[in-house]
């Protein structure tokens, strides 16, 4: 028996780091601090929006959010440096991406996961990721992410 499988696969992509490999120290806390460029492929027919959720499951206390942003136009590029859509509130409390920044140890796993909507959200800027989540129910045409890796430069080789 075949199930039938509503959301589809995005596919996400950088241009400076690759699945699973490190991410360059300038789009985290101990560089600029800006978002890495990501390019999304397999945007399906339909779709109003994107949001996008950056996180950290390796956090000592708990999955930490880093970026939180939604209603951004469906595209096949979104910039380093940017700020595309409506932003949530991280795990800081800040509604602005905040880079990898992990505490002494090993590599965290940093992911971003894209997804594709076929609407745009009706949630006030600021938001936080649980309100988010709720929102693009029964909305997701697609999904996919890309995992970056980080662990702080000067605890490397300890």
């Amino acid at each position: 028996m075949e199930s039938i499988v509503k959301t589809k696969e995005l596919t996400i992509g950088s241009t400076i780091f690759a699945n699973k490999d490190f991410l360059p120290a300038k789009y985290t806390c101990e560089g600029d601090n800006v978002n890495p460029p990501l390019t999304i492929e397999n945007i399906p027919p339909g779709t109003k929006s994107l949001a996008l959720i950056m996180d950290d499951p390796d956090a000592p206390n708990g999955v930490f959010n880093h970026w939180v942003i939604w209603n951004i136009r469906p595209m096949e590029m979104i910039i380093e440096n940017s700020r595309p859509g409506t932003e949530g509130k991280n795990s800081y409390g800040k509604s602005i991406y905040q880079g990898p920044c992990p505490p002494p140890g090993g590599p965290h796993r940093y992911f971003f996961r894209v997804y594709a909507l076929d609407t745009l959200l009706n949630i006030r800027p600021g938001s936080d990721k649980a309100t988010l989540e709720k929102a693009m129910q029964e909305h997701i045409l697609a999904s996919g992410e890309i995992i970056a890796m980080y662990q702080k430069t000067k605890y490397k080789n300890i």
